[in-house]
């Protein structure tokens, strides 16, 4: 297909960081992953834009379920939500869903049936969470009740997009290399929810204050704690070990990826760097939330250009050589 301007352009400013992942991937897989990233980067976008009441984002996540399903075919307007945006890309988005939605047609009918269900899943997490914190805030904090809670969230919008691109790229890539395709699913499940939950992590003190707590209330009442506590940074003591069991459970999803990313062929180098990237800022960023006062408001951990294009440009040519490359994901 020709690359559309919105899979390149739009794509660029409303990720950076992914696009640098886009450009990447071979060919034959970089125009459906695009486009089921700026499709599901749609739906955050309307699931996010707090100015407008939860009841119209849900009704706005179902129409566009219902349009993308082919249960109605009336197109989308979205201008109320796109006048809301303060990115620039992101009122874009908005406004071009329909062209976006359009593009779906000119994949294969296999592949245009992966990018819906992965993006159903991806809205079943989005809808369920803006049901679940409907009515948070800072001085009422919702927070989910277990680990399975967090787990299933986890999946829902990041483990399934490891399963989808799995399928993408034994479809389109290797189709006949011999691979526990059991396991690869697997880890590539584990790889989504991994990068996921580092960004929970990470984001901790802005979810918060916007009266969201994705740590499990049955973990906080087993450390005596309430999710009120975690607005003040001098309760980092009691939630340290809370958190850093949570970090640890970050790094082993990230090292099944790792291992799902070196069980992919060796010949497919460019599929293999676009997933060793994230790992790798995530372990990096996971490092940076041991030494901070995750609790502290004012702290944002994130890891600078510099350091990701280190690592960019590390992983080309230490490709070629096994020790070097295993050596870059850290034991813990």
């Amino acid at each position: 297909m020709a690359t559309s301007p919105l899979l390149t352009d739009l794509l660029e400013q409303v990720s950076r960081s992914f696009y640098k992942t886009m450009r990447i991937l071979p060919p034959a897989i970089r125009p459906q992953i695009s486009l089921a990233y700026l499709l599901a980067r749609t739906t955050d976008t309307i699931a996010d834009t707090q100015i407008v009441p939860v009841d119209k984002r849900l009704q706005a996540l179902r129409a566009f379920r219902e349009r993308l399903s082919g249960k109605n075919s009336q197109p989308l307007n979205f201008g109320e939500l796109a006048k809301n945006q303060g990115s620039p890309g992101e009122r874009v988005l908005l406004e071009r869903n329909e062209e976006a939605l359009a593009l779906l047609n000119e994949f294969s009918p296999e592949d245009q049936q992966r990018i819906r269900e992965v993006l159903s899943t991806i809205l079943s997490g989005q809808e369920l969470d803006l049901i679940r914190f409907s009515h948070a805030a800072e001085s009422r904090i919702l927070t989910l009740q277990t680990e399975g809670e967090l787990d299933g969230y986890t999946y829902r919008v990041a483990g399934c997009v490891g399963e989808f691109w799995t399928k993408m790229c034994r479809t389109h890539l290797f189709p006949t290399a011999p691979l526990n395709d059991n396991l690869l699913i697997q880890n590539s499940v584990r790889f989504g929810k991994g990068l996921q939950l580092v960004n929970i992590l990470r984001d901790l003190p802005s979810d918060l204050r916007q009266g969201r707590c994705y740590i499990p209330r049955e973990k906080l009442v087993a450390a005596s704690l309430k999710p009120e506590d975690l607005l003040d940074p001098a309760n980092i003591s009691r939630f340290r070990p809370v958190y850093d069991a949570l970090l640890n459970q970050a790094h082993s999803n990230l090292r099944a990826g790792w291992d799902y990313t070196n069980a992919l062929p060796q010949k497919q180098m460019r599929v293999r760097i676009a997933c060793a990237l994230p790992i790798l800022i995530g372990v990096r960023t996971l490092q940076q939330l041991r030494k901070e006062n995750v609790l502290e408001p004012s702290r944002r951990i994130k890891i600078g250009r510099g350091e990701v294009r280190s690592i960019f440009f590390g992983l080309f040519w230490k490709h070629y050589f096994p020790a070097r490359w295993n050596a870059q994901f850290p034991h813990s």
